[in-house]
């Protein structure tokens, strides 16, 4: 096999068990993973938070944070609400119902990963670093929309393991 290929069936795989998990996640929980990054950053500004706030925090487009919390509050998941001191600004908090189903979620996949990558040494976590942002460039995708989050967590690859 040439290194070309092995390098893009890793990257197979690495796509596949990110949407392995995110199917998981949804099953599980019925929520994607950019719906829970939204309530876990909402639920981090308890006095609340814009929706401009939430995409710059997760790096996820404004259109996009913006049909996601139109699902999210067709859910009854949280509520936009005109701030009191800037009308102009709309505040977002979670709903008694939000704030059960981010309890009941499991934790992100990355922070397995990130145990791992932080126990590497520090050369090795930069030349992991370089070579997939080298990756990135290589296949036109260093300005495409994507989350700092894999997708879920242990709880998630747990249930996986069982069900095969």
């Amino acid at each position: 096999m040439e290194k070309y290929e092995e390098l893009l069936l890793a990257l197979r795989k690495v796509i596949r068990a990110t949407d392995l998990y995110s199917k998981k996640l949804n099953k599980v929980t019925g929520l994607t993973a950019p719906q829970l990054l939204i309530l876990r950053e909402v639920a981090a500004a308890p006095s609340g938070i814009t929706a401009s706030k939430v995409a710059q925090n997760i790096t996820l487009s404004p259109a996009t944070v913006s049909n996601v919390l139109d699902r999210l509050e067709h859910r009854g998941l949280l509520h936009r609400e005109r701030s009191t001191e800037d009308r102009r600004r709309v505040v977002l908090s979670l709903t008694a119902l939000g704030s059960e189903q981010l309890q009941a979620a499991p934790q992100p996949l990355q922070e397995s990963f990130i145990l791992k990558f932080q126990s590497l040494a520090d050369w090795e976590q930069s030349q992991l670093l370089s070579s997939m942002q080298r990756i990135a460039a290589m296949m036109d995708a260093e300005q495409l929309d994507a989350a700092e989050v894999l997708e879920v967590g242990i709880y998630a690859q747990q249930q996986l393991k069982q069900d095969h």
